[in-house]
């Protein structure tokens, strides 16, 4: 295991993933654009000999509302900010059927995704648990961490790799991964200002740092040595940057300056044989979709230039995992 590694992985979860289930009518546009933005994506993805993670929402498997409440565990989290919960309205916003809500199922963008075998389809949890927030037990965990894998499972999917929502987890929560077969996780970047914490408890410091690390470089390139990664199991594939989507304020400049600060984290970790770890949301590109694209392709045309010069490796997270079972 010589070369680098690239590792992509996607956050998919639609709206179960929006904080603010009131926003729907304001977001559901970027939100519903993703059985559009997926079906490019897989195109380009394989344009470029790309290899994916999709950490998926376990209830986008489910056809209609009846499968949605049948996988529902009967533990669930009673969060204290309570609009963090989708189980709040036991499902009132939702749709009978799939064919009639772009905004709640995806089962046919996963069945599409099953489609390239190059691809993954990891967890992304059941119901987009968060394992920080205030209310949740371990047992509430356990129980939609079972969930996630029986109606994938029920789907001709099984799970191995699992992206936190919110980038929120616990060491205890890890090892409960463990025991029901995740080999991989997607952890955080190793610097003070991406430490998994709660909503409440991420200061504004903390976010500004964040926003500004995207575009400046003041935490290092986040590359990973493969021998470092095979220390322990589940496998931690640390995330390295997350790829924000393109702002209008700023425009051309903010994103040459996210595009160099990605380009030079892949090309460190090309030279030095570590694994660089992209992420983002596919509806990310809901907005500014043209631009969003443009910049992807950018990425992916200096990802093939960096296999060709120096081997660089586009894998999943379970296909590095993968090899470091041989570590």
């Amino acid at each position: 295991m010589k070369q680098g590694k690239f590792i992509i992985s996607l956050d998919f979860e639609l709206f179960w993933g929006v904080r603010d289930k009131r926003s729907l009518t304001s977001y559901g546009n970027n939100i519903a654009k993703v059985h559009t933005i997926v079906p490019e994506m897989l195109s380009i993805f394989k344009e470029y000999n790309v290899h994916a993670t999709f950490a998926t929402v376990g209830f986008l498997f489910a056809k209609n509302k009846e499968e949605l409440v049948q996988y529902s565990p009967q533990e669930k989290p009673q969060y204290k900010d309570s609009n963090l919960s989708p189980y709040l309205d036991n499902f009132t916003s939702v749709k009978e059927e799939h064919e009639n809500d772009l905004h709640h199922y995806a089962v046919n963008l996963i069945n599409l995704i099953k489609n390239y075998p190059e691809h993954e389809i990891g967890s992304h949890t059941f119901s987009h648990f968060y394992c920080k927030e205030e209310g949740q037990t371990a047992t509430d965990f356990e129980a939609d961490i079972k969930a996630a894998l029986r109606i994938a499972k029920d789907n001709s999917v099984v799970i191995e790799s699992l992206v936190f929502p919110r980038n929120q987890f616990r060491k205890d929560y890890v090892d409960i991964c463990s025991v029901y077969g995740i080999r991989a996780y997607r952890g955080n970047e190793k610097v003070w200002f991406q430490n998994p914490e709660s909503e409440h408890d991420t200061s504004f410091l903390k976010r500004v740092f964040r926003t500004f690390d995207c575009y400046v470089d003041i935490s290092g390139p986040h590359t990973y040595k493969i021998s470092d990664l095979a220390g322990q199991k589940p496998y931690n594939i640390p995330s390295s940057r997350f790829l924000r989507p393109y702002k209008e304020k700023g425009g051309a400049l903010l994103e040459q300056l996210k595009i160099r600060r990605i380009k030079n984290g892949m090309s460190y970790a090309a030279k030095n044989n570590e694994v660089y770890h992209l992420w983002w949301h596919p509806h990310n590109f809901g907005a500014n979709t043209k631009e969003n694209f443009v910049s992807l392709i950018e990425i992916l045309k200096h990802y093939r230039v960096l296999h060709e010069k120096y081997g660089f490796e586009s894998m999943t997270m379970l296909e590095l995992a993968n090899e470091m079972d041989s570590i």
